[in-house]
């Protein structure tokens, strides 16, 4: 019961991480850009909620903040490509690479000035209610961030696979000036991807803080995240979720069978051996570019 205890919740916490993984690799497959604000629009989103559901003054019922915060987010990562990325398109990784971390930055500060920094509890049916299955106790908040997942991944195999918007995204990430060329509005396109990752980048936060405490710096979640985008395969959507899933799997073993001066860098040796046997990722999709 306790090894099941384990798989659920690390799968509940791989979900969240893989969802994070999945705007950085939304991103980077589209407009070949490193978004390293993403974990930080996922706390962003869901202080946004937080606020909605929790102030006094508008309290709105907890599903209708949702819709809210995803939308807020949405709007926020498409003026962050409309206003400055769209600006630098064409220059260095670095710049982005900057100005993203930037972004970041600034988005902790806000966090902090609207709401403090102190942790927070979102206000969620969902938060503290368990689920008896046998001797098996389940937190329904963790249930929850396992069938979202589940319920997002196929919507988004569906959008990309189905609909024309979806299908000129992946035209568009495969090659940009030959999409241009065949009249897909490539730097809409952008925009409207980097929009998709903050609203995937808020439901990560909402999720996340469904099952504990926020504050600005849950946005270092990021981290893990990357590492899990790494793990999967830069570029891979597929691969993002799964890896987010190894990672969130790696981390309840280790903190309950390896020492807790050790567990906390299990991950990152996962990162660090999954690139010395495959330096792509597990699921990379590589294309060759002619040039």
């Amino acid at each position: 019961m306790e090894i099941l205890q384990l798989i659920v919740s690390g799968l509940a916490n791989g979900c969240i991480y893989g969802l994070i993984a999945l705007g950085f690799a939304l991103i980077y497959k589209a407009a070949e850009q490193v978004n390293f604000a993403q974990g930080d629009l996922m706390m962003f989103g869901a202080f946004v909620a937080l606020g909605l559901t929790n102030d006094s003054h508008l309290g709105l019922p907890f599903w209708v903040a949702c819709i809210g915060a995803v939308t807020a987010m949405a709007v926020l990562g498409w003026l962050l490509e409309r206003s400055v990325l769209r600006r630098v398109f064409g220059q260095s990784q670095i710049a982005v690479v900057i100005l993203t971390i930037a972004f970041g930055f600034l988005l902790r500060i806000a966090a902090g000035l609207i709401w403090g920094h102190d942790p927070l509890t979102l206000e969620s049916p969902i938060a503290g209610v368990n689920q008896h299955f046998g001797g098996l106790v389940l937190g329904l908040d963790e249930l929850t961030v396992i069938a979202v997942t589940l319920v997002l991944t196929a919507i988004l195999f569906g959008f990309f696979s189905r609909t024309k918007l979806g299908i000129a995204m992946q035209a568009s990430s495969q090659n940009q000036l030959a999409a241009y060329y065949m009249g897909i509005p490539v730097k809409r396109i952008h925009g409207l991807t980097w929009a998709l990752a903050g609203a995937i980048a808020a439901v990560a936060g909402i999720l996340f803080a469904s099952k504990g405490s926020i504050d600005p710096n849950t946005g270092l979640l990021g981290i893990k995240a990357f590492a899990a985008a790494v793990i999967g395969g830069f570029g891979s959507l597929p691969g993002a979720l799964a890896g987010g899933l190894i990672v969130g799997l790696i981390e309840p073993f280790a903190a309950r069978y390896v020492a807790s001066g050790y567990s906390q860098i299990a991950p990152y040796a996962m990162l660090i051996l999954v690139l010395l046997i495959r330096p792509h990722g597990l699921f990379a999709q590589i294309h060759a570019k002619k040039v």
